[in-house]
């Protein structure tokens, strides 16, 4: 794979992921240098490797020159797997994501994501329903365990009761089991961290394995939530930072929030707008690529990550 320009910059989790599909990954800086030194770069690089993949990696306008090379070059090779892909539709094929750009320019490509047709509501209104019935054969013996747990390290409440923003901007009451110290928000708001002092030990193996979002059955049944869909958050973390600082960011409550999501599945847990801005890029592009086998896939992973306790 071949990366013309700097347009986006890979996670070291992608670059993990895109190694495992392409044995060499190269990259040429474009923006600032003279077309015809590009063009020589290329193909110095071809000389040495096989690519199959030129990934148009660039906000800045492509050289006519350029263009003409890399057209030339496609129908050269037009018997082999050669390709070239813009870097907006190259994360979605290829990492699963839809692209945010850092300002609010050239984001015409996201206009086809829309709230789910009437048709893919019904297929996740069956899904949702059949998760409670077993979510619920799970929710009622722990209940009885999270219960006992949490009063010998951490007495008071057994469930926590959070605000957070849903479908359309709405916000609604989020429950889960407490898994932090009752006066956890004393000194004011902040994220979870890993090694949070807040969080007591059984707490941290419900995050671990998330059954501490189990009681948000409820909140599926009362129609707030669904199984799966963007997690929702706080009004103000959205308030403060996220609709500020990332492009399309309200695009998520189109759409119900979920007990877990391609986000969650996709990306480690993150604690402030940078780790934001890279789950909104998976959520959308849930939202935009919605089917039945990737809802499938996203409860699939989702076991796998409680199995392996890597959950937040």
């Amino acid at each position: 794979m071949l990366l013309l320009g700097q347009k986006y910059t890979f996670t070291s989790l992608e670059r993990q992921r895109l190694e495992k599909k392409f044995t060499n990954i190269e990259s040429i800086v474009y923006k600032t240098q003279d077309p015809q030194h590009v063009i020589e770069q290329i193909k110095k690089v071809l000389e040495h490797e096989t690519f199959t993949l030129i990934v148009l990696n660039t906000k800045a306008k492509v050289d006519d020159e350029i263009i003409k090379f890399l057209t030339n070059l496609k129908f050269e090779m037009q018997d082999s797997k050669f390709q070239l892909i813009s870097i907006e539709n190259f994360l979605e094929e290829y990492l699963h994501k839809c692209y945010i750009p850092e300002d609010n320019t050239d984001l015409h490509y996201l206009d086809d994501i829309q709230p789910f047709t009437t048709l893919q509501n019904i297929q996740k209104n069956i899904v949702d329903m059949v998760a409670v019935f077993f979510l619920f054969i799970a929710f009622v013996p722990f209940r009885f365990i999270a219960k006992k747990k949490i009063q010998e390290q951490s007495p008071g409440s057994l469930y926590f009761k959070q605000l957070r923003v849903g479908l359309k901007n709405q916000e609604f009451e989020c429950i889960k089991f407490r898994s932090m110290a009752e006066d956890a928000e004393k000194n004011g708001v902040a994220f979870a961290k890993e090694g949070d002092s807040r969080i007591f030990p059984f707490g941290e193996i419900m995050r671990k394995t998330r059954i501490d979002e189990l009681p948000q059955i409820f909140n599926i049944i009362k129609g707030e939530m669904s199984l799966i869909g963007p997690r929702p958050e706080r009004r103000y973390w959205i308030e403060k930072d996220f609709e500020k600082n990332i492009p399309y960011y309200n695009q998520r409550h189109i759409v119900k929030p979920g007990i877990t999501g391609w986000a969650q599945v996709m990306y480690p847990y993150g604690d402030g707008i940078k780790d934001a801005k890279q789950k909104l890029m998976y959520d959308l592009y849930y939202i935009k690529n919605w089917s039945f086998l990737l809802e499938l896939k996203v409860i699939w992973k989702t076991i796998i990550v409680i199995l392996h306790r890597k959950g937040v």
